[in-house]
């Protein structure tokens, strides 16, 4: 079986988790990619990483990188995606894997044009855990989905010149942390919502600090989402049947769950483990590539991505460089 050689480009904290975590078998990081060399080579020294580079170019003209692994702000995803594409490189991007819905179509297309993998670094599409929920679910066991609640609250520094605030590099809360919550939500949801209902509180800079969010779709199945840069809230989704509810707990990355049945009686559920979450990503994009099959959860990123869309439509929530 051929060794699928990685590379990474941009080396901030995320990529730092995603080197420190990484094992994979039959694959490797040989390579990394910075718009500064002495910091690529360092990340690559302290790593034991191969090889360096000290731009994005150069790094994406290796014919021996097999999959580019985006760890750059989401503002600059999508010529960065384009570019690995153009290079002949399957594509793992964090999240939000792009701006728009028509930035991600014009990556999905090149993708099929090139007979590549792309797919969105979004921990619930691949942890173990949401298999087995999404298997008793769909199992009808449980009765009909009728309602789910999201919650996603972080305490951020009312700094204007930090990332999350920063109008320059699409900050706010949505494209940060309200595409955990949207995800979420759709991956549970029968349909793409149809209805879409919300309000928005704005940060001085311009971007959206927090918002509350219904959704509904054609099943009338519901969903309400709260997201916050201005204060903590747990991170809990909540998935409601006729016959009882799923709770879990820091969702973006869980291991394990409950369901509380109608009766009132409790039932742990457990399934993989939170340490590895990097590790399943990597593990379902390799066997993506080795099978020439794209994922599937690239169809629930476009979903996420067109909700995207419309709330920020609604909120005239806009960045000059789209």
């Amino acid at each position: 079986m051929k060794e699928l050689n990685w590379g990474i480009l941009g080396l901030g904290s995320i990529a730092t988790s995603f080197t420190t975590d990484f094992n994979a078998e039959d694959s490797r990081i040989y390579a990394v990619g910075s718009r500064s060399d002495d910091k690529a080579r360092q990340f690559a020294k302290e790593h034991g990483i191969e090889k360096s580079y000290g731009s994005y170019e150069e790094l994406l003209a290796d014919p021996i990188v097999d999959i580019i692994y985006i760890a750059t702000p989401h503002s600059h995803h999508a010529d960065l995606i384009m570019k690995s594409l153009e290079n002949n490189k399957h594509v793992l991007c964090e999240k939000a894997i792009v701006m728009n819905s028509k930035q991600l179509k014009a990556a999905m297309k090149l993708a099929s044009d090139k007979n590549l993998v792309l797919a969105e670094a979004m921990t619930i599409y691949h942890m173990p855990l949401y298999q087995e929920l999404k298997k008793r679910a769909t199992d009808g066991s449980l009765g009909k989905l009728k309602m789910i609640q999201v919650s996603f609250g972080s305490l951020k520094e009312a700094d204007p010149t930090n990332r999350f605030f920063n109008k320059e590099v699409a900050g706010g809360a949505l494209l940060d942390i309200g595409t955990y919550a949207l995800s979420f939500a759709r991956f549970f949801l029968s349909s793409q919502p149809k209805e879409i209902l919300t309000t928005v509180n704005f940060f001085e800079t311009g971007v959206d600090e927090e918002a509350g969010i219904i959704l509904r779709n054609a099943e009338n199945e519901m969903a309400t989402l709260a997201i916050t840069f201005r204060a903590k809230m747990p991170k809990q989704g909540v998935v409601a049947f006729e016959k009882g509810y799923f709770t879990v707990n820091d969702f973006p990355r869980a291991d394990e769950a409950t369901f509380t049945h109608s009766d009132g009686s409790v039932e742990h559920i457990k399934a993989g483990d939170t340490s590895q979450a990097l590790n399943y990503e990597i593990k379902q994009f390799n066997e993506a590539v080795r099978t020439k099959n794209n994922t599937n959860s690239l169809d629930l990123t476009r979903d996420v991505m067109e909700i995207m869309d419309t709330l920020r439509e609604k909120w005239g929530l806009h960045f000059d460089f789209e």
